[in-house]
């Protein structure tokens, strides 16, 4: 993996990079997840997010190796209910979902849909399996946790402790009704 990632929307008119290598790359199965993607990809020209098990694929980058290029102003907004802390937020020129913000967090989980085919780094952990009613299809390729893993948060941790403990904050442009 080079030390800068070009990423981008379907359309092209977002354009970002990432430095170095994620975090974390994960598949979430929460059911906070499976609904936002759901609801996401229902978006007219939405990529499909959801993989057949139900999880939703993101790498973990921290917000201050995260730089936008070109076409931030197409950020909006997407939450689940007006009350909820997690922003997802999607490119509008072309329906693209971005990335997931946990409220206060100092990180991103960008979602897989934004790296070229091929390109993405490999799924290391499954999260939040415990929320499925039926686990038994879900791949055990990777190690599956029912909540968020120890080695998950603790690199999450160490991130953080790396940025000073900084929050970068990103700007959107607005709300997103879907």
């Amino acid at each position: 993996m080079s030390d800068v990632t070009k990423l981008a929307c379907q359309c092209g008119a977002l354009q970002m990079e990432v430095q170095g290598a994620p975090i974390c790359v994960t598949e979430c199965l929460c059911d906070s997840c499976r609904a936002a993607s759901d609801r996401l990809e229902r978006l007219e020209g939405s990529p499909e997010l959801l993989t057949s098990y139900g999880a939703t694929c993101c790498a973990e980058y921290r917000k201050d190796r995260l730089r936008f290029l070109a076409g931030q102003e197409n950020l909006r907004d997407f939450r689940l209910t007006p009350a909820s802390g997690t922003r997802r937020v999607v490119a509008i020129c072309c329906n693209t979902p971005v990335f997931i913000e946990a409220k206060g967090g100092h990180w991103v989980s960008l979602y897989a849909v934004l790296w070229p085919e091929g390109d993405m780094p490999p799924v290391q952990l499954r999260t939040m399996v415990g929320d499925l009613a039926d686990a038994t299809n879900v791949p055990d390729d990777v190690p599956n946790h029912n909540k968020f893993a120890a080695k998950f948060m603790w690199r999450l941790l160490t991130s953080w402790v790396a940025m000073g403990f900084r929050n970068p904050k990103i700007e959107t442009h607005g709300t997103l009704k879907a």
